[in-house]
């Protein structure tokens, strides 16, 4: 019913810019929070950023100064504007929405995923 798709990786070097985005499509009547996670080979997946449907937003770490988030909710799209990117933020980025509400209830759903490569 729901199905978030990813979009806008690819091969960037180092001190780049990218822009990813995620579209949730289906029959939603409403998203909490929506998210960006990586996982980067041999590691566990991590939080990158997350937003609220209100705007309030959070980061890891390792990407706060670099790294924005951002939605439309009337699309319920989320967007992660990626600056100075690093190495080591090769990884696939997923994106996740929390708390979707249709029909038939509450659910979370995650994107295929989508491969940032930050390399010379």
């Amino acid at each position: 019913q729901v199905q978030l798709v990813e979009s806008g990786g690819g091969l960037v070097q180092p001190g780049g810019s990218l822009r990813l985005s995620c579209a949730a499509s289906g029959r939603i009547l409403r998203v909490n929070a929506m998210g960006w996670y990586r996982q980067a080979p041999g590691k566990q997946r991590e939080l990158v950023a997350v937003i609220t449907r209100s705007g309030s937003d959070n980061y890891a770490d390792s990407v706060k100064g670099r790294f924005t988030i951002s939605r439309d909710n009337d699309k319920n799209t989320v967007y992660l504007q990626m600056n100075s990117l690093k190495p080591e933020d090769t990884a696939v980025y997923y994106c996740n929405a929390d708390s979707v509400l249709t029909v038939q209830g509450f659910n979370s759903y995650w994107g295929q995923g989508t491969q940032v490569t930050v390399s010379s």
